[in-house]
């Protein structure tokens, strides 16, 4: 069996040098991994001469290094957890003096995920011929998005790139779990529309017909609900071809109406406005901004620029509108918090604590404690909106299931009393 000869990272972060026997260097990679040395580079084989008593020198260096634990990537599309922890992994090994080619090249090698590897190989050969990171993953601005981008780059002006990615490994960590929450809550009720739905559907085709035959044999008065059923079963029944292309054809409408120039905005605001979501949107919404903001400015973006990218990072229209109207308001001299304040759509905490922030010189650690705030609240209104949905539902689908019951019944007891 071949002996590779390899360099590594310990616990320290120091570097390791060493030699071990594998198959391959993608076995070597392996077999180093599960005893604690991160590789970063194979130097080639080694004659099987001196090689065990070299092996067993360096073998007593390794150590598993946790902040540079790689997970193995899924294939397929880069999504916000792959950034996160590849930014995570750099700034770990920047810090540990690795440079910055050699890191690309330990991740280049560690990524299973082709789109994320190609991309990342890209990177690595613009920076080893001498571009800027913040130049090279410019290229890519639709796997890694502006907001990544210019913090690269102000971490590069400032000398403190590996800082920074590690502030940008928390803020793309932290929005992550936060979208989780909401798509989970949004997840449960979905499930049980969607199987109280195939429920009904398969009673009204299936069960009713089959009940309600009894009911046209003895040309009975049926009560109005036993019509109100037998009417929605005969129309799914007869007429499915055209209600259910028309009801997928509404829904398809509805979304490219709400991605229209014209629609988006109307439909955002009458978001905003509904009860109990629309203050979700709202909390959401300034979370992401004060958060967003805050990650920007502490990185050493520009106030202008970090403006124009919080701008893009906020999906409601409406008050993406408000940011980039503050944004002008803010290149002819005046403050943040004026703005915010006039545009009527911002709480008055927001408002009032930014403005706090600019008079005192701390408007970073002010942004910080708005989103740290709102953050808060939005997991206990997704608590509670999950706690008060669950019951909710099954409320629903109960009621709906006891009309049917009550539908088919009344009729079979009225016979029963006239007989009697």
């Amino acid at each position: 069996m071949p002996v590779f000869e390899f360099k590594g990272l310990s616990e320290a972060g120091k570097a390791v040098t060493g030699l071990k026997e594998a198959e391959s260097p993608k076995t070597l990679r392996a077999l180093l991994r599960k005893e604690g040395v991160f590789l970063t580079d194979v130097l080639g084989q080694a004659d099987g001469a001196g090689a065990a008593v070299r092996k067993a020198g360096a073998s007593a260096t390794a150590a598993l290094s946790k902040d540079v634990n790689l997970r193995k990537f899924a294939r397929g599309r880069v999504n916000t957890d792959d950034i996160a922890i590849t930014t995570r992994q750099l700034a770990t090994l920047l810090h540990a003096g690795v440079t910055l080619v050699e890191a690309l090249s330990a991740l280049v090698d560690q990524v299973e995920k082709e789109q994320l590897k190609r991309v990342l190989s890209d990177v690595k050969q613009r920076v080893n011929e001498g571009s800027s990171l913040g130049d090279a993953l410019q290229h890519h601005v639709k796997v890694f998005g502006n907001l990544y981008v210019n913090m690269i780059r102000a971490g590069e002006h400032s000398g403190a790139l590996d800082s920074v990615l590690v502030r940008l490994a928390e803020f793309t960590e932290g929005q992550a779990r936060l979208r989780q929450k909401v798509l989970g809550t949004m997840m449960y009720p979905m499930i049980m529309a969607v199987m109280g739905g195939g429920v009904l559907v398969l009673l009204m085709t299936v069960v009713v017909p089959k009940v309600t035959k009894i009911f046209d044999d003895m040309k009975a008065t049926l009560p109005w609900t036993t019509r109100t059923l037998i009417f929605t079963s005969n129309l799914l029944q007869n007429w499915w071809f055209v209600i259910f292309p028309l009801l997928i054809g509404s829904i398809v409408a509805l979304v490219v109406w709400t991605r229209s120039e014209k629609g988006k905005p109307q439909f955002d605001r009458l978001i905003l406005k509904a009860p109990v979501l629309g203050g979700l949107v709202r909390m959401l919404s300034v979370a992401r901004f004060t958060r967003t903001l805050a990650t920007l400015l502490k990185s050493g973006v520009p106030l202008l620029t970090s403006m124009d990218i919080v701008k893009n990072v906020i999906t409601n229209s409406v008050l993406a509108d408000v940011v980039d109207k503050a944004r002008d308001s803010i290149r002819e001299g005046e403050s943040i918090a004026a703005p915010l304040k006039r545009s009527g759509e911002f709480p008055p905490l927001v408002y009032h604590m930014v403005a706090i922030g600019e008079r005192s010189g701390q408007l970073e650690d002010m942004l910080v404690n708005v989103a740290d705030s709102y953050e808060s609240q939005v997991e206990v209104r997704i608590g509670a909106l999950t706690s008060l949905l669950e019951p909710l539902m099954i409320v629903a689908m109960g009621g709906v299931i006891a009309f049917v019951a009550f539908s088919i019944l009344m009729p079979i007891l009225q016979m029963n009393t006239a007989i009697q």
